[in-house]
């Protein structure tokens, strides 16, 4: 499909600096029996029904954006993906003062050694020593703010937080799945209350979320790798939640992409780990999905896209259109939307 399609004009100020306080009082648009209403976030146990399992990535956000000297020169590297125990492969901004064999001093005591260039002008940062990279990172990255907020205002100490859903648990995303965001433990337990249940799974997610697609047409797009994993208990409740008539809603397109992974053409969900780069258009068949909640993402972007393949593309630019006029926020910190095809 021609990539201009998935395009539309959002107005700056629709882009969100900061998440809603609580979480979980954010808007929320719902797309469901051929209609649009306006909700919020805390409205969810309402909007779904008894027997329904929400799908939560449990990845945790590393402080991936770093910042060296090699030699004279400044260095700003962003991890996307972890390549081995201690190293990991990094886009880097001012990539041409960097050869392969070069060091980077990180501060903080953190050097890496550059290797393994790629067609993209990513680099593979070796770390230095025997202690872990998290470890490392602490010491000398920050939160890698998606370049949309961080072109707009610097990383502080409330990103810490801000970035982190409540799921957090396994180290090694450079991006949130911001859908989570939202969700709170108050919420969750009005959620199980209502008979909703919830299950997590991992996807570690890369830097590659952001980059724009610069091909004219879909089928020229390369998709970015990420790894995840879904164990087999998981995999065993997600199928009899819909053998019972329940529906299975990703909460974010990172579940949503991971279960799309690991499901066939039967329509099963089978254990899953590895790396995945499902790249998913208008003409997909879902196979494990009855649902997604997710943000509002950016025009021409492969999620925007993803969005359009689940509710068709003309309603997703009526939706957008209905929500940029009415002022929900957008991207990573803003609004929620619950799509029910």
């Amino acid at each position: 499909m021609n990539v201009d399609l998935f395009d539309f004009d959002l107005p700056a100020e629709r882009i969100a600096l900061r998440p809603a306080s609580p979480r979980d009082s954010a808007r929320m648009l719902v797309l469901a029996d051929g209609a649009t209403r306006d909700a919020s976030v805390a409205d969810l146990p309402a909007m779904l029904r008894a027997g329904d399992l929400l799908v939560f990535n449990d990845t945790r956000v590393i402080p991936a954006q770093l910042e060296g000297m090699r030699g004279e020169a400044k260095i700003g590297a962003t991890l996307h993906k972890r390549e081995g125990p201690r190293r990991w492969r990094a886009f880097i901004r001012n990539s041409r003062r960097l050869r392969e064999g070069d060091t980077i001093d990180f501060g903080a005591g953190v050097t890496a050694t550059a290797s393994d260039r790629a067609e993209d002008g990513s680099f593979a940062l070796d770390f230095a020593g025997d202690e872990p990279v998290e470890l490392l990172l602490e010491r000398c990255g920050r939160m890698p703010l998606p370049p949309y907020i961080a072109s707009k205002r610097p990383t502080d100490a409330r990103d810490a937080d801000d970035y982190q859903t409540m799921f957090a648990d396994r180290p090694g995303a450079v991006a949130a799945p911001t859908a989570a965001l939202h969700f709170t433990p108050g919420l969750l337990a009005a959620l199980d209350a209502a008979g909703i249940g919830h299950a997590t799974l991992t996807l570690h997610v890369g830097a590659g979320t952001f980059l724009p697609v610069k091909a004219e047409d879909t089928d020229a797009h390369r998709m970015h790798a990420e790894w995840g994993r879904i164990d087999a208990a998981t995999a065993d409740r997600l199928n009899a939640v819909r053998a019972s008539g329940g529906r299975v809603i990703a909460v974010g397109t990172t579940s949503l992409r991971l279960i799309e992974s690991a499901s066939g053409e039967d329509d099963l969900i089978r254990p899953f780990e590895g790396d995945t780069s499902i790249f998913i258009t208008p003409g997909y068949r879902f196979k494990g999905v009855d649902g997604l909640i997710t943000n509002f993402h950016l025009p021409r972007s492969t999620l925007f896209m993803l969005v359009s393949a689940l509710m068709g593309l003309e309603r997703m630019k009526a939706a957008y259109a209905y929500a940029i006029e009415n002022e929900y926020r957008f991207y990573s910190y803003g609004d929620a939307s619950l799509l029910l095809p």
